[in-house]
């Protein structure tokens, strides 16, 4: 998804997301979801190690990806919690659906200071729709951690979780190896 034009509200919670939150709690979230069984700063986005062992490894962190349906998922941790990710070179932004960000907000694990705004993106087909502009707290890829991320929620309940250049470009140099199944990020 490319972003086209991005509004920042005035407002640290649109009514719309407010309600949005509100009317999703009614509905359940494992439904087609990313979550497989899986139950602070806002200005400055940086990358951590969280096994510094593996500093020895010439700085790469391999990912095993698994292909379901024809397309290729890695597990990624959302602000702690386990979701499983379509890796989109495409993506503009990290992009989660609405059922996500009601199960990530009734976890506590977005708030609504998290909110920045709404935008407007363009998909694969060419249709335009309106977002939430959302922060992660932090971002786990493989043992590196990305703070501060900035993503998309699509208000639609069946939304794919596509891992987008909002992460991704954090890293520099990214492989994959289709035979092994891994991907490297470097």
């Amino acid at each position: 998804m490319k972003q086209v034009n991005q509004k920042l509200m005035n407002t640290k919670i649109p009514i719309f997301c407010f309600i949005s939150l509100i009317t999703l709690s009614f509905f359940s979230c494992e439904h087609k979801s990313g979550r497989r069984n899986a139950h602070q700063q806002k200005n400055n986005t940086y990358i951590e190690r969280t096994n510094p062992a593996t500093k020895a490894l010439q700085d790469k962190t391999i990912v095993k990806m698994t292909k379901s349906n024809g397309i290729y998922q890695i597990p990624v941790e959302i602000n702690g919690v386990r979701m499983y990710f379509i890796f989109d070179t495409g993506a503009g932004l990290i992009s989660i659906s609405a059922a996500e960000a009601n199960f990530l907000y009734k976890q506590g694990k977005l708030t609504s200071e998290d909110i920045v705004g709404k935008a407007n993106f363009t998909d694969a087909n060419g249709d335009i729709s309106e977002g939430t502009i959302i922060i992660l707290k932090t971002v786990k890829i493989g043992d590196r951690v990305l703070h501060s991320i900035e993503a998309s929620v699509v208000h639609n309940l069946n939304a794919p979780l596509l891992m987008g250049q909002s992460a991704l470009e954090k890293f520099g140099k990214i492989s994959i190896d289709y035979q092994r199944g891994e991907i490297t990020f470097e």
